[in-house]
């Protein structure tokens, strides 16, 4: 198996402890690669030296930061299949056509953080004592720990590196354990575009060993996390504790409404194409689906064919849909969600079944009990329960029954319905006539409740990752 060490200062180098731990192709559930185990050692080593990238990165001009985040979408562009399309297929079980679409939003995701560099925008107001000028300035605030998901492994450890370097800061990477291999490709792509060695490294580990002693190091100014609700309950509880800002893009129990006034084939498709992707492991995934009794029995006819229809196997096949679930305790959570459901009284209109390996069939259950797991906490998996309501009013009310509030979609034709439901949901993002996975390089991607803090995308992420600073003037002798 081939072998790979941390990124520390341009240097690839092992861990202090030289140990190392195997990457698990999730098709094959088989190790593929060895990948330096970081501890604290290695993370005070990594975070040293990013304060000293955090001095010279800053003080480069917007132009020179721009023109690194151009060089490295322009190597994407160039060279973005041979450097990860293997690596996103095999270490996170995308299917081909998502690890394209990854690839190609990280290049929207690079060049559109390369503009940020010029946006560090300030403002002034006006003063009411006489002859004072009053100003404020945006600045980076220094080293962002990057702790980024295994799920989008590429694009979204672009997002959640890109903007805050744009602004100025340095980052130190901390990537899923399941997906290191994508982050440290990533990593050597900064440093290709010419990021200062100092400015950006990637160690790779655990939660505890690596992780933890990364959000509690002292030289750490801000921390971006995409991940579960229960870590990023407990790294903002330790952040808080050095009031230290956080970033958190958390879980998600995502809605979609489908109105009466709505094709139920093509709503069916739609929902499918909604929560299906990537075998579900999305946090905008419209995992709840709420539909108006007029249209629920032809919806429901369309959603079953749909989903026996969908293709599933070879990952690097055009035609599958979706691979495996990450590991084998995602998968058991799934299945658990489905077992305790339908214990409960639900119904299962489809799927249920594993099709091979952690592969699991495309599964609907109807109206689950309100209090069970499937209704209230997040699947991450192939997994979408249904019930139906007799108005839009009740249908807002299902969807606004959650502790979660990351996205939401509306299927109608009816303008003022779709705005009704928009303005009335509580989530971070709601979409009319779409599903609720729906993402744009420019967009302020966040949620309400348990769905985290903060806003990630476009201007959005680089206010996140500054300071306001109010300075005045006095013109006149005090």
């Amino acid at each position: 198996m081939d072998q790979h060490d941390l990124i520390i200062g341009g240097i690839t180098q092992p861990s202090a402890s030289g140990l190392y731990f195997d990457v698990l192709a999730p098709a094959t559930e088989t190790p593929m690669a060895r990948v330096a185990q970081a501890a604290t050692d290695d993370v005070s080593a990594a975070v040293t030296c990013a304060r000293r990238g955090f001095e010279s990165w800053s003080a480069l001009a917007p132009r020179e930061r721009e023109a690194c985040l151009l060089r490295a979408a322009d190597i994407v562009a160039a060279e973005g299949e041979g450097r990860f399309l293997d690596k996103l297929i095999d270490e996170s079980g995308s299917v081909i056509l998502k690890a394209k679409g990854e690839i190609a939003y990280t290049i929207d995701l690079l060049r559109t953080a390369a503009g940020e560099a010029r946006r560090l925008y300030g403002d002034t107001f006006p003063n009411d004592s006489p002859g004072r000028i009053s100003m404020v300035f945006r600045e980076p605030m220094g080293v962002v720990a990057v702790i980024s998901p295994y799920n989008a492994p590429l694009s979204l450890l672009t997002k959640m590196t890109a903007f805050p370097l744009a602004a100025g800061n340095s980052v130190v990477i901390k990537p899923s354990e399941e997906t290191p291999l994508t982050a440290l490709a990533f990593g050597q792509l900064l440093l290709d575009a010419g990021v200062p060695s100092a400015a950006v490294s990637v160690i790779t580990g655990f939660g505890e060993e690596c992780g933890a002693p990364l959000v509690d190091h002292p030289q750490v100014d801000c921390i971006a996390l995409t991940g579960s609700t229960q870590t990023g309950i407990a790294i903002g509880a330790q952040s808080m504790k050095h009031m230290r800002r956080c970033q958190l893009e958390l879980g998600g129990k995502s809605a979609l409404l489908v109105l009466r006034d709505a094709d139920p084939v093509k709503a069916a498709e739609i929902a499918a194409q909604g929560i299906f992707t990537h075998a579900g492991q999305i946090c905008m995934a419209n995992s709840r689906i709420v539909v108006e009794r007029e249209i629920e029995q032809a919806f429901l006819a369309a959603l079953k064919a749909h989903c026996e229809n969908i293709q599933l196997g070879d990952l690097r096949d055009e035609k599958s849909r979706y691979g495996p679930l990450i590991n084998r305790s995602a998968l058991e959570k799934v299945l658990a969600h489905i077992e305790s459901a339908l214990a409960s009284g639900a119904t299962l209109l489809t799927g249920g079944e594993v099709e091979h390996g952690l592969t699991l069939q495309p599964t609907v259950v109807l109206e689950p009990a309100r209090d069970s797991t499937l209704w209230r906490d997040e699947s991450f998996g192939p997994l979408a329960s249904v019930v139906a309501v007799d108005d839009l009013e009740q249908a807002i009310a299902v969807a606004n029954d959650s502790d979660f509030g990351l996205s939401a979609a509306v299927l109608t034709h009816n303008v003022q319905w779709g705005f009704t439901a928009a303005k009335q949901i509580r989530a971070g993002s709601v979409h009319i006539g779409m599903h609720s996975f729906q993402s744009n390089a420019l967009a302020p991607i966040g949620g309400y409740g348990m769905s985290g803090i903060g806003r990630s995308g476009g201007k959005y992420s680089t206010e996140e990752f500054t300071e306001l600073k109010w300075v005045s003037l006095a013109l006149e002798e005090q």
